[in-house]
């Protein structure tokens, strides 16, 4: 028994601690682009055109926010096409509201899709039938939910032009409302950089890549090159699955930090992010029952475990899980300092960890219970959706 607990808090410790070095090591090559630096091309009279994308459906709580915050943009050369994916309620109603509005002023193109062909998902489908209409030199693949500050574009681009990068993903800010937010949102991201390198994003020789919904832009003759969305036309993790495949073909890929040029509320309360991920949790498994099991039990070991062994470990034993909380500790004091998640919240870890594992259970459940997702009212049978996985 002495003897596994040694064992157990040695890997425990080796592993966040090399992750909280890794990270300390990595986070500051992300560029910010919030920073004084990438307020640039205010004023230029050639710019690359853009062309951003808004699919929604059933999202009139948001969508007319979304439409004229972007409207509101500082750069010049640009279009809003928004897509209406089936949607029963007001959504496309409002669209067409703020596209008759002095506002657009032939800015905005809505799009009403009335019904969803064979072999997509309403989201994919709605993004490629845009990006079939777009005009732009580059794509901009947002959410309906997302806020956009007025120069978020604008930096953006310059960034991309700096870099000369065929993709740019930029993080946006999470709004919390809610403890329950805080502690998932923020296991969430803990994960996020135990699982993901985003500092590695940017090296061709590493498998590390990166996608967002909320900020996914993409140099046109890219997005062409890799096959566009059709390539990924049953994929439920669109927005990732995107950037796997721009990495995989070695296209320039950034990501950074953006301040609060684009801020989301994601969800209501910790329910509300559990309903959220759901639907994606199985997928990420790629829907295999076997490593979603492992994955849960995995996820305990590692993120319960330095609490656990800390209070039964004795002695020296003690030492590796102290050493892996600081390293987590230090990982949400650095999370503190770009979101609203104070570094105290490290002692809920435990509660994130278990509804986490939570989650990725009930998404395998209910998937294999219904064979398919149910999504936004559509039903997607699971053996197309692991035909079409990439």
């Amino acid at each position: 028994m002495n003897l596994f607990i040694w064992i157990a808090g040695c890997v425990l410790g080796l592993a966040w601690f090399s992750r909280i070095v890794d990270a300390a090591l990595g986070v500051p090559k992300i560029a910010d682009l919030s920073r004084p630096e990438w307020d640039r091309g205010r004023g230029e009279p050639e710019l690359a055109r853009v062309s951003i994308i808004v699919p929604a459906r059933n999202e009139e709580d948001h969508i007319g926010a979304t439409l004229r915050r972007l409207l509101e943009l500082d750069y010049g050369n640009y279009e809003v096409i928004a897509v209406d994916d089936r949607s029963s309620d007001r959504t496309g109603e409002i669209m067409d509201e703020v596209a008759a509005s002095h506002q657009a002023q032939g800015r905005l193109t809505v799009v009403h899709v009335e019904e969803l062909p064979s072999g997509w998902l309403g989201k994919t489908h709605a993004m490629w039938m845009a990006g079939q209409l777009a005009t732009g030199n580059w794509l901009l693949f947002t959410d309906a939910d997302v806020l956009f500050r007025p120069d978020a574009l604008r930096r953006a681009m310059a960034y991309a032009q700096a870099e000369g990068a065929d993709h740019v993903v930029v993080f946006p800010r999470m709004i919390m409302k809610r403890p329950g937010e805080k502690i998932m949102i923020a296991f969430f991201q803990t994960l996020f950089v135990f699982g993901h390198r985003p500092w590695k994003v940017a090296d061709p020789d590493t498998r590390d890549h990166m996608g967002v919904g909320a900020f996914n832009c993409i140099r046109r003759s890219v997005y062409e090159a890799i096959g566009t969305y059709r390539a990924l036309r049953m994929e439920v993790l669109d927005d990732m699955k995107l950037g796997k495949v721009v990495k995989n073909a070695r296209y320039r890929q950034r990501n950074v930090f953006g301040g609060d040029l684009i801020s989301i509320h994601w969800a209501k309360g910790a329910m509300g992010v559990v309903r959220n991920l759901t639907k994606n949790f199985f997928a990420i498994m790629s829907f295999q029952w076997a490593r979603t099991v492992a994955s849960c039990i995995t996820l305990a070991f590692l993120n319960l475990g330095p609490f656990i062994g800390v209070w039964l470990a004795h002695g020296w034993a003690r030492v590796p899980y102290a050493v892996a909380l600081g390293a987590l500790f230090l990982i949400y004091a650095g999370m503190s300092l770009r979101s609203a998640v104070p570094a105290y919240y490290f002692v809920l870890h435990p509660v994130g960890t278990i509804l986490f594992a939570y989650t990725l259970m009930r998404s395998m459940f209910l998937t294999l219970w219904n064979d398919g997702i149910v999504w936004r009212g559509t039903k997607y049978p699971l053996e197309e959706l692991r035909k079409g996985m990439v």
